[in-house]
């Protein structure tokens, strides 16, 4: 699924707002308005690359004619040293949108690269792997979009487009003394049978009760492997079943052969590192 063209503008009008505001003072009076110039977007290592798109709106807003040539795409892995984009045309213009497009190139590319290597750590089991809303305000259709690029599959976008009844609304709904199997009956009845029902558990009574009561997915949170595996077996595909917490590259593969469904991992929007990616001036 591609980003729409309005979304990506109006995340990048912001950041070049935040960067630029009110003009580039160093570009403005070291460099003269006629020089030229042509540079090229670099991985100084290897990497799945997600964010181009929004490199080329970011040259299309601060001036037209600046010239992007895309030379790999989205999704793509590449070696270190490979050339990724060039950007010809006015100096000025290329400077001043310089650090913008390495932002979130770099961030957008880095969420990528590390989705795809907990992809191929659980490649050959039923696990897909799945982000969170555990992501950068304002950049969340970004971030979410190169994790698609990297392999990896959305959760909910928002509070919005998805029930999920985690362990803060279950301890208020106890406190006035609605169990879970009350609870998950309260929201089907309000929601209908089209809105996908997820519910956070954990233990593997609580499992069985959600998928008895009739839960879309179960979130078996912070659960360690023999859990796992019992909760799965106890669920017997009634509902599907995600694993969640404690999950990192040395750990991920075990918990897919839990034989759960979804793993989810925050670490790939919340505390990813930017892939290496410079932008190098020809002259």
């Amino acid at each position: 699924m591609e980003l729409p063209l309005h979304l990506i503008d109006k995340i990048v009008t912001h950041a070049l707002a935040e960067d630029i505001g009110s003009g580039d003072l160093t570009t403005l009076a070291a460099i003269p308005v006629t020089a030229q110039t042509t540079a090229h977007f670099v991985a100084r290592e290897a990497g799945v690359i997600a964010g181009l798109p929004v490199v080329a709106a970011v040259f299309r807003q601060l001036d037209p004619k600046v010239n992007v040539t895309l030379h790999t795409s989205d999704g793509a892995t590449v070696a270190a040293g490979a050339t990724l984009a060039t950007v010809a045309g006015p100096a000025r213009s290329i400077l001043s949108g310089e650090r913008v497009a390495l932002n979130l190139l770099q961030r957008l590319s880095g969420i990528a690269t590390l989705t795809a290597q907990y992809v191929a750590a659980v490649a050959g089991t039923r696990a897909q792997i799945l982000d969170t809303r555990k992501t950068t305000p304002g950049l969340r259709a970004l971030e979410k979009y190169a994790v698609r690029m990297g392999g990896g599959r959305n959760h909910r976008f928002g509070l919005y487009d998805g029930v999920m009844l985690k362990d803060n609304h279950l301890a208020i709904l106890a406190a006035q003394g609605i169990d879970l199997a009350t609870a998950i009956a309260r929201v089907r009845a309000q929601l209908g049978p089209m809105v996908r029902l997820e519910v956070e558990v954990e233990c593997v009574a609580d499992a069985i009760i959600a998928a008895e009561a009739g839960a879309d997915l179960i979130l078996l949170d912070n659960m360690p492997l023999d859990q796992l595996r019992a909760a799965v077996q106890a669920v017997a595909g009634r509902a599907q079943t995600e694993a969640s917490g404690g999950v990192n590259l040395r750990t991920v593969r075990a918990i897919a052969e839990t034989g759960v469904d979804y793993i989810s991992v925050g670490a790939l929007t919340h505390s990813v590192r930017a892939l290496d990616i410079g932008l190098d001036c020809a002259g």
